[in-house]
């Protein structure tokens, strides 16, 4: 099977993960519609009408052939297995292959937590309180940081700009969806996180991704591309 029976539904939350999901598509080549959502200006998190399509009320969340996909390396994962065609996945049993897998998952069970951790302490460190316990907000911040968030941020950048100087791509010679999956945690370091020319190899990495067609369309069909959580 190459192509759904019909469009695939995307329900896409701005400034989210679900970029990635536009962006696979439009690399595939495969027919979508997208269902639009707006994050509350306070909270900045996604509206209740989510969960009307899956129970978490996160994005991203797909429709396609009668299915309910969520996650964003399990859609990715089922989208290019099932409608790829051998697109932007490595042969497998191939040492591309295991590398494939690891980055599919290593985005969000590695690269993640330490940026999210560092967004939930920025957030704290400018939140409104009394005044008198500011002091002790910021001490507990700033050991956060210094002892265990940016030292954790460090090390995952410093990893992935050694893979980069093996390969060209994360997974190989060759553009993958792996490579999609980690759009979101490498822009999010750029944007917050420390990813600067320091890292030459995953700035470069990052400019050719911005470069590719597929990836303009996406964000022309979502929105800005800049990651919040």
């Amino acid at each position: 099977m190459s192509t759904p029976a019909t469009p695939i539904v995307v329900h896409h939350l701005e400034q989210s993960r679900s970029q990635r999901i536009l962006w696979l598509l439009e690399e595939l080549g495969l027919p979508y519609e997208i269902v639009h959502y707006r994050r509350d200006p306070q909270t900045m998190l996604a509206p209740p009408e989510l969960r009307k399509i899956h129970p978490l009320g996160k994005s991203p969340v797909v429709c396609v052939d009668g299915l309910t996909l969520a996650e964003s390396g399990a859609i990715i994962e089922t989208l290019a297995e099932r409608y790829g065609a051998g697109r932007l996945t490595p042969p497998p049993g191939t040492p591309e292959a295991l590398r494939y897998r690891y980055w599919l998952h290593y985005a969000e069970g590695s690269a993640m937590p330490p940026l999210l951790l560092k967004l939930v302490f920025d957030r704290i460190a400018r939140a409104p309180m009394p005044f008198f316990a500011r002091p002790m907000a910021k001490g507990i911040v700033g050991k956060a940081m210094s002892s265990f968030i940016q030292p954790q941020l460090t090390l995952h950048l410093n990893f992935m700009e050694g893979e980069l100087a093996q390969r060209e791509w994360f997974a190989g010679a060759e553009f993958t969806a792996a490579d999609i999956q980690l759009s979101f945690p490498l822009e999010a370091a750029q944007a917050r996180a420390g990813l600067d020319a320091r890292y030459p190899r995953l700035t470069d990495w990052l400019k050719r991704i911005h470069a590719r067609p597929a990836y303009q369309k996406a964000v022309q069909q979502g929105g800005p591309s800049e990651p919040l959580n």
